[in-house]
């Protein structure tokens, strides 16, 4: 299943690889959440953010958003609605699930969809919050999983360049996933025609 995902984010990440190499060129340097101006995305026709988890609101592996994260998640709910916040992540275990029950109630994270890049869970928070997909914000730190999703779903990717992470909590995982995100950027550099 994972080898799939992986061979699937490679070559529809080759069919869209132009696209790809432009988010990169344009997406200022240290982009983060807390880069993003809520106001202009919402001037811009943004209606719907759709989170990953792991990198964007906190380090891999964590149960919660970091501090400064929930701070941003109340903002953006205030602004957007918070029916209009989702969790699209490749892992939405029942600890953030029953988090953000807690904390966000009517925040949704999806489940029971085929994990990015596949475009079904953009289309499932479009269907849900009965919006365009063009009026969907697909906010990732992975080019070849989550902005991918964006594109196959006709959702807006935002890539998040300076991904949250913590080499002290989980060493072995961050390397992995920087390693992996390089990987990605290469892929696209070189079959793009963009020098890295």
């Amino acid at each position: 299943m994972i080898a799939g995902q992986i061979l699937l984010g490679f070559s529809q990440g080759y069919a869209q690889r132009k696209v790809l190499a432009r988010i990169m060129a344009t997406t200022p340097g240290a982009t983060t959440i807390f880069s993003l101006d809520l106001q202009r995305l919402a001037s811009e026709g943004i209606r719907v953010l759709a989170l990953d988890f792991d990198g964007v609101l906190a380090h891999h592996g964590a149960d919660t958003p970091q501090p400064e994260a929930i701070a941003w998640l109340r903002a953006a709910a205030e602004l957007f609605g918070e029916e209009r916040l989702f969790i699209l992540s490749n892992k939405p275990t029942a600890v953030r699930k029953a988090w953000f029950a807690g904390h966000f109630p009517s925040l949704r994270l999806i489940g029971g969809v085929r994990k990015k890049p596949y475009p079904d869970g953009l289309i499932t928070i479009a269907t849900k919050a009965q919006v365009p997909l063009s009026s969907v914000l697909m906010v990732d730190d992975r080019l070849l999983t989550g902005c991918l999703a964006a594109l196959n779903a006709g959702a807006r990717p935002c890539w998040i360049n300076r991904p949250t992470v913590s080499f002290a909590a989980r060493p072995l995982a961050e390397l992995v996933f920087m390693l992996l995100r390089k990987v990605e950027q290469q892929f696209i550099a070189l079959t793009g025609g963009r020098q890295v």
